[in-house]
This record gives C-alpha cells, structure tokens and sequence, in this order.
C-alpha cells in the first residue's frame, strides 16, 4: 500500500452518528465523516522524511479537523463534538519513520474526537510511487 505524506489522502468513516437538534430534542442521525492529511497537525509531521517531496505521517500524527457531520451540532453520540479529529490506529509493523509507525492506505482510523465517535480508514493515496507492504 502507498505510504502516507500531507499531499492530501482521504480519510473517511461511515456512520459518523451526531445528534441533530429538533423541537422534540436531539435525534442521533448517521453522517459521513471525511479527513484529508493536508489538514495534519504541523506538529505531528516528520519533516526530516520526505515521501515524493512532502513531510511523512507516522502513527503519531493526527488530522486535526474533519467534514461531513456539521449538521450534527449538538455533537457525536461517543465524542459529543462535530468535526473531531483523525486518529491513526494501527501504522506498519516493519517501517518506522521518524522513530514509529509509517502509516499507510487502508490505515485504521478513529475519527471525529477522542474518544472516536466512528471508526474508519484511509482511502485513497496522496502519492503512487512509494510503497509500505506490511
């Protein structure tokens, strides 16, 4: 699979449920939930590694906001917030990149919030020509 950078890989997870408020009160409802690593927490970016000219993620960095579920306002049903974070779960068991896990397509993610309010992963690359198989 294809290593990840802050060129712009999707992130996504599906059901993202929020409560939506109404005159009967808040009513949990399913959203899409989306995060891009170009929205990556700087601090979070191994900038001593460079994957196709941008600075790596390893399992360390987070995205620090997400689209989707602003309709949700009163907030997620787990993490009472709408437009949380993106947290890496699992990252490579071989390749390490900047002292911890390099991250890559197909990623476990917990996103919006912490706790995480859905689970989810990477879905597409931000770059095709370096690759992490395991």
């Amino acid at each position: 699979m294809q290593m990840l950078n802050n060129g712009g890989s999707q992130c996504s997870a599906t059901p993202d449920v929020c409560k939506v408020p109404t005159p009967a009160g808040p009513v949990p409802t399913p959203f899409p939930n989306l995060g891009t690593t170009q929205m990556a927490d700087p601090g979070g970016l191994v900038r001593k590694v460079l994957v196709v000219n941008m600075p790596a993620l390893n399992l360390m960095s987070k995205i620090t906001l997400t689209n989707g579920d602003q309709a949700g306002s009163t907030g997620g049903v787990v993490s009472n917030r709408i437009m949380g974070q993106v947290q890496f779960l699992v990252g490579s068991s071989k390749v390490m990149v900047g002292g911890k896990p390099a991250l890559r397509v197909g990623a476990q993610t917990g996103q919006n919030g912490a706790p995480a309010n859905a689970v989810g992963s990477v879905v597409s690359p931000s770059q095709t020509k370096v690759m992490v198989m395991s």
